[in-house]
């Protein structure tokens, strides 16, 4: 029976045993975090071989020439760009290989609209107003960054297919404030959706009313599948659709081996056009004589081609599989048909997205950190960390063992269930 339609005295009856649940929980004393989407020790030790590829008696010359021990490269050697050009389904010359963060080659490049400008365009710090198109719910840090440049972050619904569209065009086509949108296309942290053919084609078609609108286009989770007796989710490489659409400029790309190799210690890439490259060498070469390019030609020695990146995430896929078969099955055994909640079930990324009914997000986390379980912070999925419907919670099942993400589940759906009865008891 649906909790909505129980009787005030079902309610505090269910209410009193779930109490009782509650109590024995806690006194498990559970110290679990699943606040972020950090590979587990374990599944990191598959990348170990990374470290044996190269040594001191190795040959450290690039095919190119360039010696990985010394100054120079900017753009990084030529086989990691073409690796990771392979990877992403475009061309090696419009790859630059950068640290082992995306992130911070993100906020770069919002640093470097915001003092320079894109291509000529005005600098945006000399701009009354900056706005910016947040899919959401989406991904916390990606907020953080362009709030933190003061800009007015605008939240745009998230669909099955994507960001809805309708409301993108609206603004995109006719506000020059706005100067960009965050995009995580496939497997889509949190709900891990992937963008549809058609939303990817309406993106690159957009005509904004300003010439320096730019889609950061975080393909993070590129090869992140999870369940390969499930389709693959597919979706086109936005620069050529770009360039096909007559928009070759429009979109800076950005990927990684965080969740590839060793998160710390990857390597990071920005995938744009000839013309956006050659406007962020202009700042890159004051920047940097080069990154560690000994990182690049490692995992270029390691993965060999695009083929053993995907090899590579298999051997992932098979630790991270049993932890979201695990709480995809007890919330569905906790949960199904009581109408207190909604979860996805992805094919692949890095979490599952919860909601709640309205009004208890922020409640049922806070239960869940005093039985020992901490959960990414409810909000944290909107901009400014606010969820107008205060519903949408964040899981990250990857860090913990199995026996641990159970424990951890079947707690979480206990904290649903005792928040969602207070909440009806309340509107009695």
């Amino acid at each position: 029976m649906q909790y909505v339609d129980m009787s005030k005295e079902d309610l505090l009856e269910t209410k009193a045993s779930l109490e009782k649940e509650y109590e024995k929980a806690k006194g498990l004393h559970l110290s679990l975090n699943m606040a972020r989407g950090k590979p587990a020790p374990d599944q990191l030790d598959i990348s170990r071989g990374l470290l044996d590829v190269v040594n001191s008696k190795s040959d450290l010359t690039a095919l190119d020439g360039t010696d990985c021990t010394n100054y120079g490269n900017v753009n990084g050697i030529m086989e990691c760009r073409q690796l990771f050009a392979d990877v992403l389904g475009t061309n090696a010359e419009n790859v630059l290989v950068h640290g082992n963060s995306s992130l911070n080659i993100m906020y770069d490049q919002i640093a470097r609209g915001y003092a320079f400008g894109y291509l000529g365009e005005t600098p945006w710090c000399k701009l009354d107003k900056v706005k910016w198109l947040c899919p959401a719910p989406g991904y916390d840090r990606h907020f953080r960054v362009t709030e933190h440049f003061g800009f007015e972050l605008i939240t745009v619904p998230m669909t099955e297919n994507g960001p809805d569209m309708d409301v993108v065009e609206q603004y995109v086509n006719n506000d020059p404030e706005v100067k960009g949108i965050w995009c995580v296309p496939k497997y889509s942290n949190p709900s891990g959706v992937s963008y549809s053919e058609e939303t990817v084609k309406r993106l690159a078609n957009l005509k904004p009313a300003a010439k320096d609108f730019r889609i950061f286009w975080d393909n993070a989770y590129c090869e992140h599948h999870l369940f390969g007796d499930r389709k693959i989710d597919e979706v086109p490489d936005i620069l050529s659709v770009c360039e096909k659409a007559g928009n070759p400029d429009m979109v800076f790309e950005f990927a990684s081996t965080s969740k590839i190799s060793f998160p710390g210690s990857g390597v990071a890439v920005m995938a744009a056009s000839v013309a956006n490259l050659d406007d962020v060498r202009k700042s890159l070469n004051c920047q940097t004589i080069g990154h560690d390019k000994i990182n690049q030609l490692r995992h270029v020695r390691f993965f060999k081609d695009a083929e053993g990146f995907r090899k590579h995430m298999e051997k992932h896929a098979e630790y991270i599989r049993p932890k979201f078969d695990a709480v995809l099955r007890i919330f569905d055994e906790e949960l199904s048909g009581l109408g207190i909640g909604s979860w996805t079930n992805p094919n692949g990324g890095y979490f599952i997205s919860f909601d709640s009914l309205d009004g208890c997000a922020k409640e049922i986390v806070a239960k869940c950190k005093e039985a020992g379980v901490t959960l990414t912070g409810a909000g944290a999925t909107y901009p400014y960390g606010k969820d107008p419907k205060d519903s949408n919670i964040r899981i990250a099942p990857t860090y913990p063992s199995v026996e641990e993400i159970e424990q951890a589940a079947k707690l979480f759906t206990l904290c649903v269930k005792l928040v969602s009865v207070d909440k009806l008891l309340a509107a009695k």
